[in-house]
């Protein structure tokens, strides 16, 4: 099917072909997410406030079976697919922004780990990932300076400093980004983070996204088997083949559906807030005097604006799926668009959720700044996420697609 019928606002549900993996249904699995979604909301001020390593948060979801959500289900996974993981994430990321990182950066970096292994690697790391299902951290993004990989007998040991990757804290494998010491290329690198050769320290002072368990990774000759170094990184199109380019576009729309959801999660509180009998009021008016329109213009305004990147974000999302439903007949001008796609809808969530975490709260006015109430979290938490993944490169991207038909960069998602 053309991507262009998708980026026109087509619905290619009914002509999309995906493989029977036979587990639970999308409904199941959004039924469980929002099961979880309201059990973390029922105490996510106080545990943001507290700042602890979410171990607890890790179990919660663990114990849904979201973890392996995107295991095929006759390696003992959820069977799942892309479009169901990022309802996921939306739904938690509603309740809990932070949590909601540190699950779609374990949906990227698992899913990623298997599409840059060989089939042979990728079987043994589905096998090894579903006895016990791990908690993924680290990051592939491109950093200076880059970590080291360099050859040693058999295997490869790996040096260096990562100044900061998602659930590093929580993770039972990371997965980093290696460059190899000889010829300077980048690697795919799975390490186990128990190894006494890996030190990671919290990122303790972080004033947004505390629960997301990021830090900082010293890797001093950490020893990694051949095996473990999955694939190459390179942004060298004669080297990167276009499923493998098309990690970026999957990778960034988790970053949509993260943002997206802080924006509905502020808005839903804020709602939820004002019902109960809280909203503004200004000392003048009678008792029983209807809200003022200035403050229900400004919820109007800020759900057109969420809304709207909503269903630019689900355009994404439909052509995500062609474009992984095309495997490896999938060429780097349909990657090249569906990437634009998803960069366009990355710019509006960023909008959408800055705009409403930090104008939504005057829909309480002056109470909202109390601690005790946490509607500052949301703010923090976007504002954090967006100073990580600015979209400043993303429109410059898409600018120079339309303007010049030139294809956007390999960027992984930091």
């Amino acid at each position: 099917m053309a991507v262009a019928t998708v980026l026109s606002g087509a619905d290619p549900v009914s002509d999309r072909t995906a493989p029977d993996r036979s587990g639970p249904d999308h409904a199941h699995w959004l039924r469980a997410a929002r099961e979880t979604a309201d059990d973390l909301a029922t105490d996510a001020v106080t545990r943001e406030q507290a700042g602890k390593t979410p171990f607890d948060e890790v179990s919660r979801l663990r114990e849904a079976g979201l973890l392996t959500l995107l295991v095929p289900a006759d390696a003992g996974g959820g069977g799942t697919d892309w479009t169901t993981a990022y309802a996921v994430v939306r739904e938690i990321s509603a309740a809990d922004g932070a949590i909601g990182q540190l699950l779609g950066c374990h949906y990227f970096l698992s899913w990623s780990a298997l599409t840059f292994a060989d089939s042979a690697r990728a079987t043994e790391a589905v096998q090894r990932s579903t006895r016990k299902p791990h908690l993924w951290g680290g990051g592939f993004a491109r950093q200076e300076p880059s970590l080291r990989l360099a050859r040693k007998g058999g295997g490869f040991v790996l040096d260096g400093r990562q100044s900061y990757a998602t659930g590093v804290l929580v993770a039972d494998r990371l997965a980093v980004r290696g460059e190899r010491t000889d010829t300077g290329e980048p690697f795919a690198v799975v390490v186990d983070p128990a190894h006494p050769g890996v030190r990671i320290e919290g990122d303790s002072d972080a004033f947004g996204q505390r629960l997301a368990a990021g830090g900082s990774v010293d890797f001093h000759a950490v020893p990694v088997a051949a095996a473990n170094v999955l694939g190459s990184l390179s942004a060298d199109e004669d080297v990167l083949s276009p499923p493998t380019a098309f990690t970026s576009p999957v990778g960034h729309l988790l970053s949509v559906q993260l943002l997206l959801g802080i924006a509905e999660g502020v808005l839903t509180e804020v709602r939820e807030y004002s019902r109960a009998g809280h909203r503004l009021r200004h000392p003048a008016w009678p008792a029983g005097s209807a809200p003022d329109p200035r403050t229900l213009t400004l919820h109007g305004e800020l759900t057109v604006l969420t809304r709207s990147a909503a269903a630019l974000a689900e355009q994404a999302v439909q052509a995500v799926a062609v474009g992984l439903a095309r495997g490896e007949d999938l060429n780097y001008d349909e990657y090249a668009e569906i990437s634009v796609l998803v960069a366009m809808a990355e710019a509006a969530a960023s909008r959408a959720a800055q705009e409403s975490t930090t104008r939504a709260l005057d829909v309480i006015g002056a109470r909202s700044a109390s601690t005790r109430l946490g509607f500052d979290r949301f703010w923090r938490n976007a504002r954090t996420h967006t100073l990580y993944e600015p979209v400043g490169h993303r429109l410059r991207d898409v600018g120079d697609y339309f303007l010049n038909g030139a294809h956007p960069p390999f960027v992984l998602p930091v």
